[in-house]
């Protein structure tokens, strides 16, 4: 079952954080961008003394312990949401209701 989530996070593109068992470490903001077998191909980034490293890794799928993925984010602070009135056009959800006039 962990192989065919793997496979679908690869095929999404979706950005991950995964936990390495036999390291006991995670990796976070990574991307699956291949699976060949039971070796899974990671792609992420790492910023070290002001520079930015990226990497490539290639792990066996039963050392993986942890998935998780960013589901949404809020900023906190005095941060005003967005309106639908800012929202662009295309993304709007309508409320059928509110489209009629009362006249």
């Amino acid at each position: 079952m962990l192989h065919r989530k793997i496979y679908q996070l690869c095929c999404d593109a979706r950005e991950i954080c995964i936990f390495l068992r036999d390291q006991q470490r995670w990796i976070d903001k990574a991307r699956i961008i291949d699976i060949e077998g039971d070796l899974v191909t990671l792609r992420y980034e790492t910023e070290e003394d002001d520079e930015v490293c990226s990497w490539e890794e290639m792990v066996r799928l039963e050392s993986i312990g942890a998935v998780t993925q960013k589901l949404a984010s809020v900023p906190r602070g005095n941060v005003e949401p967005l309106l639908t009135e800012d929202c662009p056009e295309a993304e709007r959800i309508h409320n059928p209701s509110s489209d009629s006039n009362p006249e």
